[in-house]
């Protein structure tokens, strides 16, 4: 029931406290976190930005829909999707499995065959969207932890993608921003903090069969 409990205490918080900061120690365990989320094949398409630069903050709140968290957070978490899945990619996943658990070519060649010609047959359109869902499911991830670990985080999609690219460099790392989470810690007079959780009945959002 612990789960549960934090789960009830955890929001999509509106107003951070701008002088709490998430300790290195903490932020080290979301970082792993977001490594250790499962992806599609376990290619991990996917890389996190970790932000606490604060005039760097700052100069993002006007490509986030003037949402003053991006700002006053502790640290800002862009999630981002790797712009290019070919088979020099693949082939570098596979010799990481190689290299950690000595299974041989022979087991792993028809695998990776596989993947090599689907991601060859897919669009760049239907392998950002595959990507995409992936970088979602970290996401999640991440906003357990955050409630386990009592850091507050308000999950952004309402952002200047290509301004986030821009300012952060990212086509040239490859890179292309797909969501927002400000970490931190809530302010004291954060109205959304008293509200309660409005959630379908169980009934309603559960079909067991």
């Amino acid at each position: 029931m612990e789960i549960i409990k934090a789960l009830n205490w955890r929001y999509a918080t509106k107003s951070f406290d701008k002088d709490k900061m998430v300790t290195k120690e903490k932020l080290n365990i979301l970082i792993e976190a977001f490594n250790l989320t499962a992806t599609s094949y376990g290619l991990q398409p996917i890389k996190l930005l970790v932000i606490s630069n604060k005039e760097l903050q700052d100069s993002l709140v006007k490509h986030s829909m003037g949402q003053k968290q991006v700002a006053q957070a502790s640290h800002v978490l862009v999630f981002c999707i790797e712009t290019t899945i070919d088979k020099i990619y693949i082939d570098k996943y596979f010799e990481l499995v190689k290299a950690i658990r000595n299974t041989p070519d022979e087991i792993l060649d028809p695998f990776k065959n596989f993947l090599i010609a689907d991601f060859e047959n897919k669009s760049k359109k239907e392998i950002n969207e595959w990507s995409t869902k992936q970088a979602y499911i970290a996401l999640g991830n991440l906003l357990t932890v955050c409630s386990i670990e009592r850091i507050d985080a308000c999950p952004m999609e309402g952002f200047d993608s290509n301004m986030y690219d821009e300012i952060l460099d990212l086509k040239s790392k490859g890179l292309q921003s797909v969501l927002v989470l400000p970490i931190g810690y809530r302010a004291v007079d954060d109205y959304m903090a008293q509200l309660h959780k409005v959630r379908k009945e169980l009934t309603d959002s559960v079909i067991t069969v």
